[in-house]
């Protein structure tokens, strides 16, 4: 499956996917597993090859406790690889464990792998699982929130400034001089009580009203 419009005669030079998955192992621990592929289009390297040639595959499996977020097992496998060095730095990624996925992580990240410290491929895995991986943090939320048969209007002013703090200056919509985060503190309605778009798009599919959501 592809989420990219269709190739139309394009010339195709190169193809990247990521696929990340996190799982609740128990209330104290997440499994998040990635796997980064890089591929060339059919016959560049070999001639009259009907098939892709995939060149780069790294997966890696991170155990992390919760709420820190932090890496209690690293594991990377080097699926594809172009040279026959190149698995050797796996082991290496152990050094993951003890850090938090937070806000300084890409920096960690960097001065432990940068450059001959490490694998570019896998560097961008992180990357890319990183904020995935604090993604799932909300699923967890949502299904408290659902179990206790509140709503997000229902947060306690603490509940929503340590959202305020999770997410403060991450992008423009959390912005500290922002709406948004000047709602959740203050308590405004329509902040706090909003509906995200993709799930009042679905509802509008559904049929189904705002508060059927839950």
């Amino acid at each position: 499956m592809t989420l990219l419009p269709d190739d139309d005669g394009l010339d195709l030079l190169h193809s990247r996917d990521y696929e990340v998955k996190i799982y609740r192992l128990s209330d104290a621990e997440l499994l998040a597993r990635g796997a980064v592929s890089d591929r060339k289009p059919p016959g560049l390297y070999v001639v009259d090859d009907p098939e892709p040639l995939e060149m780069h595959q790294m997966q890696l499996e991170l155990k992390l406790a919760i709420p820190a977020l932090e890496i209690t097992s690293a594991r990377v496998i080097f699926e594809t690889h172009p040279h026959s060095e190149c698995p050797l730095i796996a082991a290496d990624y152990r050094k993951l464990v003890g850090l938090s996925i937070a806000r300084g992580f890409t920096r960690k990240t960097r001065e432990l792998f940068g450059g001959p410290n490490g694998c570019t491929h896998t560097n961008a895995l992180l990357q890319a699982m990183a904020p995935a991986i604090v993604q799932s943090t909300w699923s967890i939320r949502v299904r408290a929130q659902r179990s206790e048969g509140r709503t997000r209007a229902d947060r306690t002013p603490e509940e929503r400034e340590q959202l305020v703090r999770a997410n403060l200056d991450t992008c423009h919509v959390w912005a500290g001089d922002g709406r948004r985060v000047a709602g959740l503190r203050s308590g405004d309605p329509e902040v706090t009580s909003d509906s995200l778009l993709p799930i009042q798009e679905r509802l509008r599919k559904l049929g189904r009203e705002d508060s059927d959501r839950h």
